[in-house]
Order: C-alpha cells, then structure tokens, then sequence
C-alpha cells in the first residue's frame, strides 16, 4: 500500500452549492483599440455550478474560516500599477502581463467569485501537492498547478456542456490517448492523481509542438487544430496576442483567466480573502480491490459516511469498484485502513445481493409460454428435420425419439410431433 501524505478529499467544489441561488454571469465585455465592445466568454471554471446534498454535507462538516487573513466583503481598490507590480514578482516562465482583459478577470475573481477563491484556496494542501509533483515529474513551469482553477474550479466532478469531464477537464478522446481509462463504472478523468499526470504529459506534448507557454494554455483550451488555423490566418504570427482576434471567444480569455488565477491564489490577502480551514482526515491509504465492491458496503461495515468515501474515491461514477476486471485502489482515512483489513470478509459479503445485483447465469424460461406438467406438440411441415426442430424448442434429438417413438431421423409433414 502506497501512503498518501495527503487528503483526497474533494472538498473544494462546496463553493458550488453554498453559492447555488448565485447566477454566475457566463462573459465579460472589455473596450476593444477601437473602442468597439468586445464580448469574451469565460473559462468553464469560473461559471460552473453544482447542487449536491455531499457537498452541503462537507460544508457543514469540515469547513471553517482561516483566521490567516482578514476575511471581508469589499474588496479594495487596487491601481493599474500595483497590479503589474504584484504580477512582476510572480517566480513564474510563463509570462504574465497586463491589460486591461486580465484586469478584468481579477476583478472578478476579487469581487462575484471571492467566495468561491477562498474554497479552492483551501484545497492547496490537498491538490497542489498532486500537481506540484506531476509538474516537477516532467520539469514543467509549476505555475501551471493553478490551471485547474479555471477548468474546473478544483472540482474533480465537474463536466462542462461539451462533456469534459474532471480536474483537469479532458475530454473523452483525449483522456483516453493519454491512458485515462472511461468506461460505465469507471471515468479515471476525475482521478486527481491519474489526471494529472495524463494532464502533465499533454501539456509536454503541447510544449514540444509550440515552444510558447501561451500557446500551449490557448491550444490545452480549444485544440492544437484551431490554434494551427489562427496562426494561419495571423499570417504565421506565433504570438497569443497577435492571433488574439483569430481565436474562439472562450479562448481569448483563456490565458487572461490562467494570469488572473496565478495572481489571485498569491494575493488573496491583500483583497481580504481569506481562505477556509478543513478539518480534513490528515493523510490516507489505498486498499487494493480485486473483487467487485460497493462503495456502500464499505461505508455501512466500517461507519465511513458514503459522501465522504465517494469525495475521497470519485472516479467511480456507480460506487461500483470492478476489482474482478483488474485491480483498483481504494482511497480511505489513514485510521480506516485497519477496519477495512479486519471486516474485509464482512464487507464483501454484507447485502452483496443488494449492492452487487449484476447476474452472471440466469435461467431461461420456457419460451412456448406454457405451464408446467403440460404437454408440448408441433405440427411438422414441409422441409422440417427432426434435428431442426429440437434445436427450435431446445430439446435433444433423442428426446424427440423417445417421446414419439422415433427410431430414425425420418419425419412427415401434417404429423404431430409431441416435444415435452
């Protein structure tokens, strides 16, 4: 068993349903040089919203306000050179510049979405982790743990309009080119460690195709086809800025939204965001599953409330671990693990017939419809064989000779023929 120092726990996308009856307007409107208004589409990230009963419980159960920083309601006034300052002393190789796109998208990050900021500040210690490490793995900018931000708000079940689905919202396709196994039990998208490091090598390969960090943010947005198609029409520029008005709506605030999520998961403080503390299991373990198992009898025999276990194990979509399919890893607080070991018996055989309802021989009912005990007859007809016949009711030839006292194979059409 692999020790993760780490919680799973999928915590950070209660934003969601605290802010539920908040309508998250879905673009921004920014003066474009000639002083036209131009409309951007925002980010899935910052518009996605998520009603879940699990999620109120997490809320209820483990969250409560950091004392770290000052937590308020307005948020300040910040002047454009400030701005370019703090963004300067980012340690970062993706560059972030500024304008007045950018500026934008941290205003709302400061002021709609402060709230939801300071949830998936919380989460900090749970992924970043992950994406630090996977990053490091494959010597990218670190800078890029932050663009699940705009993905998917750090929710590992998020699924945009277009099916993309996870942390690092990929869709199904290209998941599975980078190994991430989807099927009706099992979508390993929402994984947190298997997606990100599908995720690192994606953007690997993005890298090795442009050389350019923001062409790799706009092409991880809307395709390497479409980005190749703007460079095109730019006039073979490979500048994200110059191609800015060739790309999709959604992708011009792609790389402004990326800046915008690096500046304010660093500056929180000084916008009096201050980011909530959970009382989260301090580390778990992974059981290796190699039966069929519900995630329901786990929680039931070891008293694991089932939000909890599924937060901490969302990559399976029916509670339903196929361990006879190959081996999967169950994720459980450290303090459980032991409880797992010594019920494990238990667990597997409590209400298997309720949680474990899928058959594997049925029997297969008289297809003639008629009652026990009754006798069967067919009326032969031309061409019929004897051994067509009982293939048809699904009988042996021998019992067809027995009951009609047949010695051969020799039939005659108009006859009765007694099958039962």
């Amino acid at each position: 068993m692999k020790k993760l120092l780490f919680s799973l726990f999928t915590c950070t996308t209660l934003s969601i349903s605290l802010l539920s009856g908040q309508e998250t307007e879905k673009s921004i409107v920014i003066s474009a040089a000639d002083g036209q208004k131009e409309e951007i589409d925002l980010p899935q990230g910052m518009i996605s919203t998520t009603d879940s009963l699990y999620l109120d419980w997490i809320s209820k159960h483990y969250i409560n306000p950091n004392e770290n920083c000052t937590m308020r309601t307005e948020n300040p006034p910040v002047s454009d050179s400030i701005y370019m300052d703090r963004l300067k002393r980012i340690p970062a190789i993706i560059e972030m510049p500024y304008n007045e796109i950018v500026r934008k998208f941290i205003d709302m990050y400061a002021t709609r979405l402060r709230q939801k900021v300071a949830f998936m500040l919380s989460a900090n210690n749970f992924y970043m982790p992950i994406f630090e490490e996977a990053l490091d793995l494959y010597d990218l900018p670190l800078e890029l743990k932050y663009l699940p931000v705009i993905e998917s708000a750090l929710n590992p079940m998020a699924t945009s309009t277009q099916g993309a689905t996870g942390l690092w919202q990929f869709m199904l396709r290209t998941g599975q080119v980078y190994g991430l196994k989807v099927n009706s039990l099992v979508d390993e998208r929402r994984d947190p460690i298997k997606s990100t490091r599908a995720a690192a090598r994606y953007l690997k390969d993005l890298y090795d195709i442009y050389q350019d960090w923001n062409l790799v943010l706009a092409a991880y947005n809307c395709g390497p086809g479409t980005i190749n198609k703007a460079i095109r029409r730019a006039g073979g520029d490979k500048d994200f800025w110059e191609i800015y008005n060739y790309l999709p709506k959604e992708t011009r605030g792609y790389v402004p939204a990326f800046i915008a999520a690096n500046y304010i998961m660093t500056y929180y403080c000084e916008h009096y965001i201050s980011p909530m503390e959970m009382r989260m299991p301090e580390s778990t373990d992974t059981i290796h599953v190699s039966r069929p198992l519900n995630l329901n009898q786990v929680a039931d025999v070891c008293k694991i409330n089932i939000d909890e276990l599924r937060a901490l194990n969302p990559e399976f979509k029916k509670d339903l671990i196929p361990g006879n399919e190959k081996p999967y890893a169950l994720r459980l607080p450290t303090n459980m693990v032991s409880t797992f070991i010594d019920k494990e018996d238990s667990i597997y055989a409590y209400k298997a017939d309720t949680y474990l309802t899928r058959r594997s021989t049925v029997a297969v009912k008289n297809a003639t419809g008629t009652s026990k005990g009754k006798a069967v007859y067919h009326r032969i007809r031309n061409g019929e064989t004897l051994g067509g016949i009982a293939a048809r009711y699904g009988v042996s030839i021998n019992q067809l000779r027995r009951l009609n006292g047949i010695k051969g194979s020799n039939i005659r059409a108009g006859k009765s023929l007694r099958i039962r």
